[in-house]
């Protein structure tokens, strides 16, 4: 028989940032295949499943594929993306018998409180960089304001009801699942999250068919700005506000102001300053989410119990590792998890 640890024990040893949060004590180095073997059958099914009812019954009948300022294309685009975050979640318990909210944070559930304040730090930033970068575009490509569209108030709907939904599916798999696996595979926290967060923006930007190589900076660079307020903060809750307060943005721009403004590429002629603009917009947010820890506390490792064998010489080694690595062994007794 095999001692199997109590009910609500957290799954580590020692506590583990974020990307470490796979190598728990059942930790063996095919899970990670596993679960992204798993992501990859069930989600083409399940996305080729929400894009073949939508034509089939001919709900949007004005269905323009690749036109993401329809709004029709965009909510059938938005539910194939939004249905990744339930197959996350079916990975982690599948392949690695963890509780799913361990895709979220460290403390295996999203933060909610954290997302208004991180909201506010990304308005401003994101806003005026977005802002800045479409006025330059303007002028330089000579184009003029020909919307709203049409259906600009279908589109405003859609993107606020599915448009944050979407941002955060995004973040569960490049960020969360795809990021955790990639740096559980390598012994050196930080040389794992370097490795991760470089692959995972790379790869990012490349799904997102960029048009020319500057296009592919902004979005890795993109990339490498959520990964780093991931490492900052311990969970996906910054990451995912700014995935979805730069969405949001675009696509109210995009209908608002008509076909006649780029807003999804970067314009001829302007490359290196609209990439330098918006390099600009997220470090600042990743400097303001990095000087409010102080003030938000996020927690940055996992709970821990030590339940390892006795050292060689016959010493227990029963300490419990709450929040950042400190021991408290009464309060483990009547809270296992460290949460209170």
């Amino acid at each position: 028989m095999r001692w199997a640890p109590p009910p609500g024990t957290p799954p580590h040893d020692v506590p583990v940032p974020y990307l470490r949060a796979m190598r728990s004590r059942d930790w063996r180095w095919w899970r990670p295949l596993l679960g992204l073997l798993l992501i990859t059958v069930v989600y083409l099914v399940a996305a080729t499943g929400v894009v073949l009812v939508a034509l089939v019954t001919g709900v949007f009948p004005d269905l323009k594929l690749l036109d993401l300022v329809d709004p029709g294309t965009l909510l059938v685009t938005n539910l194939s993306l939004i249905v990744a975050i339930p197959i996350i979640w079916l990975a982690w318990v599948a392949a690695h018998g963890m509780r799913p909210g361990w895709s979220s944070s460290v403390r295996a559930r999203l933060r909610w409180r954290l997302f208004l304040p991180y909201t506010l730090l990304a308005l401003p930033t994101l806003g005026v960089g977005i802002l800045l970068a479409v006025l330059l575009g303007f002028l330089v490509d000579g184009g003029k304001v020909t919307g709203p569209t049409s259906s600009f108030l279908w589109l405003v709907l859609v993107v606020v009801c599915t448009t944050p939904l979407q941002s955060a599916a995004e973040e569960y798999v490049f960020r969360g699942y795809l990021s955790q696996a990639i740096a559980g595979w390598f012994r050196s926290p930080g040389t794992g999250a370097v490795v991760a967060g470089v692959l995972t923006a790379a790869l990012f930007s490349a799904l997102h068919v960029p048009p020319d190589v500057w296009t592919f900076l902004d979005r890795f660079a993109f990339g490498l700005a959520a990964s780093a307020v991931v490492w900052l903060t311990g969970g996906l809750e910054a990451a995912i506000v700014l995935h979805a307060v730069n969405n949001v943005l675009v696509f109210l721009l995009a209908g608002g102001l008509g076909e006649g403004v780029t807003t999804d590429s970067v314009p001829t002629g302007t490359g290196l300053l609209i990439v330098a603009i918006d390099l600009l917009a997220m470090a600042a947010y990743v400097a303001l989410v990095a000087r409010s820890r102080g003030r938000l506390h996020p927690e940055t490792v996992t709970p821990a119990q030590d339940l390892r064998p006795a050292s060689p010489r016959g010493v227990p080694n029963p300490s419990v590792h709450v929040g950042y690595g400190v021991s408290r062994r009464r309060e483990a007794q009547h809270d296992p998890w460290g949460m209170g």
